[in-house]
């Protein structure tokens, strides 16, 4: 025998019908208070159920009231985010205009590698060139106040240090930039007394010679390789043709 039908022509529960989907209910408030369709008819329940829906009506409000405090949090962070990049990209535009106001290649390597990290809120910037020789070395005598920040590295070593951690085998082509955390391995690029803790390796091709920007940050997470790169290649390609002019494409050995 079928169940009797309401005056609506939805089949009428039973008592023990009636509990089961109570029990639901109690259980996981979220199978009515999720259903707009449901929550649309009890509120036009009849008057006579007034009470049950303005009870349902006040949870559904808190549940509201949840989700949009959520959205404004979510919300918030991403305005600082969008601020903070902004931000970032007008320090980085800046630096780059004093590069290129730079009149000679020794203005142009201590703003590059002494005032830049300051221009831009890092600790800490290495200019990296290939050449013929057997160890690094500090290229100082390209210009007074470097104090060991330009190096000469042995051919091969940019390629080495890129692919260390990145995970890729050496004879493979490096990524165009590499952000990473650092590891023990800094100390080849920055020394063994360093502050950075995450570094953006901008490779730079000088022609004759191969080249690396190394920047490093206290912050362990302020490169991270999930961060996009655009601004950063902007940076790679102006130092790399400013360099190029300044040392007129023959990188000291």
């Amino acid at each position: 025998m079928s169940a009797p039908e309401t005056q609506s022509g939805a089949a009428a529960l039973d008592d023990d019908e009636r509990d089961f989907v109570r029990s639901l209910i109690l259980a996981d408030p979220g199978l009515v208070l999720d259903d707009d369709r449901i929550v649309r008819v009890l509120i036009g329940a009849q008057p006579q159920r007034a009470r049950n829906v303005v009870d349902l009506r006040d949870r559904l409000v808190e549940r509201m009231e949840e989700r949009l405090q959520k959205l404004m949090r979510t919300n918030r962070s991403v305005i600082a985010a969008a601020y903070e990049n902004v931000a970032t990209a007008d320090r980085m535009h800046r630096a780059v205009l004093a590069l290129i106001e730079a009149e000679d290649a020794g203005a142009f390597l201590r703003r590059l590698v002494r005032d830049l990290p300051t221009m831009t809120g890092i600790e800490e910037a290495r200019l990296c060139i290939e050449a013929d020789v057997d160890a690094i070395r500090a290229a100082d005598d390209l210009a007074s106040g470097l104090d060991g920040r330009v190096l000469i590295v042995p051919e091969g070593m940019i390629g080495h240090y890129m692919h260390a951690e990145a995970g890729h085998a050496e004879d493979g082509a490096p990524p165009p930039i590499v952000l990473r955390r650092c590891t023990e391995e800094r100390e080849i690029v920055f020394g063994h007394v360093s502050p950075s803790r995450s570094e953006a390796l901008l490779p730079l091709d000088l022609g004759d010679a191969r080249g690396l920007l190394a920047l490093g940050a206290a912050d362990p997470e302020l490169f991270s390789p999930d961060q996009g790169t655009d601004l950063l290649t902007f940076v790679a390609g102006a130092v790399q043709r400013l360099l190029i002019r300044h040392l007129g494409g023959n990188p000291p050995g």
